[in-house]
Parts: structure tokens; C-alpha cells; sequence
């Protein structure tokens, strides 16, 4: 399973997932790079910034159906 899939379907489980998390769980270094392949094939993600004192990073989300609609 390539880096891309194995990321979707942790997205698809209701996980979101940050480039540490990306790093430790599924040995990527880029994940904003996956994050764009997988949105190109259509699949609804997004991402919120997280900040904690002077760094922030991205946190990124599948955005189940029901959510489309609130």
C-alpha cells in the first residue's frame, strides 16, 4: 500500500493527522504533497493550523459527508 493510501483510509477512519504524525506513522516526509494527490482525486480534505507558542503546523482531515451539509 503506497504512502497515499495509507493515509486515506487513516482520514477515512475519523483520524486526523499531522506531519509528525505522517512522519512516525507512515515513514512520509511530505505529507502536504500526498495531502494534494489525494485531493486532486477528488477526495474532501482539509486542514486546520494548529499553533503552540511560536510553531505551528498543519492538521489535516477527511471531511465525512454529513459535515458538507452544516
Amino acid at each position: 500500500m503506497s504512502q497515499a493510501e495509507l493515509i486515506l483510509k487513516a482520514l477515512k477512519a475519523g483520524d486526523s493527522i499531522t506531519p509528525m504524525d505522517a512522519l512516525t506513522r507512515f515513514q512520509c516526509f511530505r505529507l502536504s504533497a500526498r495531502i494534494l494527490e489525494l485531493k486532486d482525486d477528488g477526495h474532501p480534505i482539509d486542514k486546520t493550523t494548529v499553533k503552540k507558542g511560536k510553531k505551528s503546523y498543519a492538521e489535516y482531515y477527511y471531511v465525512m459527508k454529513e459535515d458538507l451539509f452544516d
